[in-house]
């Protein structure tokens, strides 16, 4: 057993398509009409045939009222892994991507926090 998609809630897939590629550096995977959304997925540029990150549309309000309370705590709804936490940090901020939390040590891991525009809290980390 694997994962093949996993998924995180977006308020708007169009922008969320846009700041996860265009920023954050995925690659749409699938762009499919589904009835009045998409099915909207993108994967890592390094792994390409690897796990797909569905852009889900938030519209049921469970997903809706998840997200902003995940927010409110400070709890991200996803972590990606990069190489080095602190260089990410770097090239996102000189993007205009809002942290909220800076890269810190939690244990042997480095991690940041980052708002993705679409309503949820990403969180980076560089594992030993």
């Amino acid at each position: 057993m694997r994962i093949s998609i996993t998924s995180v809630f977006v308020d708007d897939q169009a922008k969320a398509l846009s700041f996860y590629t265009d920023t954050l550096g995925f690659v749409k995977k699938h762009d499919v009409p589904a009835g009045g959304a998409r099915w909207l997925t993108v994967v890592s540029a390094e792994d390409p045939e690897g796990t797909e990150l569905l852009l889900e549309p938030d519209q049921h309000p469970a997903a809706r009222a998840y997200k902003k309370a995940l927010v409110a705590d400070g709890i991200p709804a996803v972590q990606f892994a990069v190489d080095d936490v602190q260089a990410e940090f770097e090239r996102l901020s000189a993007l205009g991507v809002a942290f909220t939390v800076e890269p810190m040590e939690a244990g042997p891991v480095t991690i940041a926090v980052l708002d993705d525009t679409c309503g949820n809290l990403v969180q980076l980390a560089t594992q030993p």
